[in-house]
């Protein structure tokens, strides 16, 4: 389980993260949208000790994050396209990850396996090195290699965007499998609602830097989201209390 506990990020005078408290439970599918600035790549980048906390910190199955690194066998990410080495061609990134995350090259290889469909031909044996890739084939490169090593917690930062249409509908079913088949707690963000609500079972809004919204996902849910996000804050009175909060 990951645990938020009063936790703020502040820049000077701005508050930019304020969530008094958070629970995610062990392999669900969780979403979390907002407009620009509404604070969700501040709280995957705590999440991920990338940032210190304000005040308050999280615990990542019992592990506080900002005091022990014990968290990060069974935690991996991918956010953007630092995450990646630019001069390295993708085969000898996932080598490397594999390395780091205790995998050899025949484990490696056998997950790689699996994502033959979602590479779609572009990535392995292209000798080419990462930075000379599409900016979507980039982020294939990156989501993928955030799966190496079987780990507990994924976080993905948009992970949609630059995809093409095939691709993203391959990527929706690969999130659902994670959660649904393998327990993988799963969190994404997006500011693509129609995604989102198909492959989370659970969804938050921010809005600066606030949980406004904490929606278990329904057949109602885009419609609600579209309704909120329009400024119809009005539509979303009808959710009951069991579908407006877990």
């Amino acid at each position: 389980m990951i645990e938020a506990k009063s936790l703020t990020k502040k820049y000077g005078a701005q508050t930019v993260l304020n969530i008094d408290h958070l629970e995610i439970p062990k392999g669900q599918s969780f979403g979390l949208v907002g407009n620009n600035g509404a604070g969700k790549t501040t709280l995957f980048s705590l999440l991920l000790d990338l940032i210190q906390p304000t005040t308050g910190h999280i615990v990542n199955n019992q592990v506080q994050v900002d005091q022990s690194e014990a968290w990060k066998p069974f935690t991996s990410a991918y956010i953007d396209e630092t995450f990646l080495i630019g001069y390295l061609t993708p085969e000898e990134y996932f080598y490397f990850i594999g390395e780091l995350r205790r995998q050899n090259k025949a484990d490696v290889d056998a997950l790689l396996a699996n994502f033959q469909d979602f590479f779609h031909g572009e990535i392995l044996g292209q000798k080419k090195y990462l930075r000379d890739l599409s900016k979507g084939n980039q982020k294939k490169a990156g989501i993928v290699a955030s799966f190496i090593g079987n780990p507990e917690v994924v976080i993905l930062d948009e992970p949609f965007a630059n995809l093409d249409p095939t691709t993203q509908i391959r990527l929706k079913d690969i999130i659902r499998d994670l959660a649904a088949k393998h327990g993988v707690t799963v969190l994404v963000s997006s500011h693509d609602l129609i995604h989102v609500t198909e492959v989370c079972e659970r969804i938050v809004v921010l809005n600066k830097g606030e949980i406004v919204k904490d929606i278990k996902t329904s057949a109602e849910t885009l419609k609600e989201l579209e309704s909120f996000f329009s400024g119809n804050e009005a539509a979303l009175g009808s959710l009951s209390a069991e579908n407006a909060q877990l």
